[in-house]
C-alpha cells in the first residue's frame, strides 16, 4: 500500500520534474523525448551520452540541464592534448609546507559536462571510469569522494567524423543511456530563430532545482516497487544480447541493472511507485544499444545494434499483471498488480 508519505514525495517529484523539464525545454525547441530521458537518467543516478552530429544542440541540451539545477557545473573540453591529470586532479609539491597538496581536477562538480568526449584518446578517457561507476577518485593511492548528486553528461560526434576516437566499451558500458537530438522540425527550427536570434537563452536561464531536492528525488526513485515478473523481465531482454547471432557482444550485467533503474525512474516520473514493463519497453533501446557490438556480417547487412534491441524485444514475451506472459505490448491488461508489495495483497 502507498503511504502518504511516498504518496507525497512522487508528487514532489513530479512537479521539481516539470520544472527542470519546462525549464531545458525553454531552450531546447520540439524534443520532449530527449529532456524526459536526460531527467530519467538524473534521477536514476546515472550518465548520459549524447551522440549526433555537429550543431543540432548537443552541448546546448547538456548546459541547459546543468544550469536548470542549482548545483556545481564544470565543463571539460576534450582535446587529442587533455591529459588523465586535467580530470582526476594532480599532487602539487608545496615550498612552504613542504608536502604534497593535492590540487582537484574538473571532475569535482556535482555535473560534469564532456563536450566532444570522443575527441581525447583512450588514456584519457579512461580517467572518468573510476568516477562514473564508483564516484570517486584515486590520486597518488589516496580516494577523494565527488560530490551528490553526481552525473556526466557527455557529448560526441559519430565515429565516421574527423578526429574521433571510438569510445572503449569499458567507457561505453558506463553511460546509462545513449540519445540523438537529430534535426529540428521546420517549425521548431523556426521557431529556434525567433528564440536563439538575438541572444542566447542561457543566459536567461535560472536554478529551478536545488542539489538537496535532487538527492531527496533520488531517494523517492529508490523506493519505487519492481515486481519479480517486471524483474525477469528485464534479466531475459538483455540475456537475449548475449545469445544473439548478430551480435559478438552482448549486454553486461551492469546493464541490467542501469535498465531498472532507469525503469524506476520512469515511472516515478509518471507519478507511479511502482515500476511496469511498458517502463521498460520505453527505455531499453536507449539503454542497452549503446553497449552491443554487431558482428562483422550483421554489419555488412546494414544491421545496426538499434534494430537487434528492437528485434529483440518483439520476441520476448512480456510478464502480464496476474503473473502469465502476453505477446509484444500491454493491451489492455490492467496495471495495479505490478504495484503490489510482499505483504500487501490487492484483490
Amino acid at each position: 500500500m502507498t503511504t502518504y508519505d511516498e504518496r507525497a514525495g512522487l508528487t514532489d517529484l513530479t512537479a521539481t520534474a516539470d520544472r527542470v523539464r519546462r525549464s531545458v525545454e525553454s531552450v531546447i525547441e520540439g524534443k520532449p523525448e530527449v529532456v524526459r530521458l536526460s531527467l530519467t537518467v538524473l534521477l536514476a543516478e546515472g550518465h548520459l551520452l549524447i551522440e549526433d552530429v555537429p550543431g543540432v544542440g548537443k552541448t546546448m541540451l547538456s548546459k541547459a540541464l546543468a544550469r536548470s539545477l542549482d548545483c556545481s557545473v564544470r565543463r571539460i573540453q576534450f582535446t587529442p592534448d587533455l591529459l588523465p591529470s586535467d580530470i582526476t586532479g594532480v599532487s602539487v609539491f608545496d615550498q612552504q609546507r613542504r608536502d604534497f597538496e593535492f590540487k582537484p581536477g574538473a571532475i569535482f562538480a556535482q555535473f560534469v559536462i564532456g563536450d566532444e568526449i570522443n575527441r581525447a584518446s583512450p588514456k584519457t578517457q579512461s580517467a572518468l571510469l573510476e568516477s562514473m561507476e564508483e564516484r570517486q577518485v584515486t590520486v597518488d593511492g589516496i580516494t577523494y569522494e565527488l560530490p551528490s548528486p553526481f552525473m556526466v553528461v557527455a557529448t560526441q560526434n559519430p565515429v565516421e567524423m574527423e578526429g574521433t576516437y571510438p569510445l572503449p566499451e569499458a567507457q561505453r558500458d558506463r553511460f546509462m543511456a545513449r540519445v540523438s537530438i537529430g534535426y529540428p522540425s521546420a517549425d521548431a527550427e523556426l521557431r529556434m530563430l525567433g528564440i536563439h536570434g538575438g541572444a542566447s537563452p542561457l543566459d536567461d536561464l535560472q536554478p529551478v532545482a536545488h542539489a538537496h531536492d535532487i538527492v531527496k528525488l533520488i531517494e523517492a526513485v529508490r523506493q519505487v516497487h519492481v515486481a519479480q515478473s517486471v524483474q525477469r523481465y528485464a534479466v531475459e531482454l538483455v540475456a537475449a544480447t548475449r545469445s544473439h547471432p548478430d551480435l559478438r557482444l552482448g549486454a553486461s550485467p551492469r546493464a541490467t541493472l542501469h535498465l531498472l533503474r532507469a525503469a524506476k525512474a520512469e515511472a516515478a516520473l509518471s507519478g507511479r511507485d511502482y515500476a511496469l514493463p511498458d517502463d521498460v519497453q520505453a527505455l531499453v533501446v536507449k539503454v542497452l544499444a549503446h553497449r552491443l557490438l554487431p558482428t562483422a556480417q550483421a554489419q555488412l547487412n546494414r544491421r545496426t545494434a538499434e534494430q537487434i534491441v528492437l528485434e529483440i524485444l518483439q520476441r520476448t514475451p512480456v510478464p502480464a499483471a496476474d503473473g502469465t506472459e502476453t505477446a509484444f505490448g500491454t493491451g489492455g491488461r490492467t496495471a495495479p498488480l505490478y504495484g503490489q508489495r510482499p505483504g500487501n495483497r490487492r484483490l
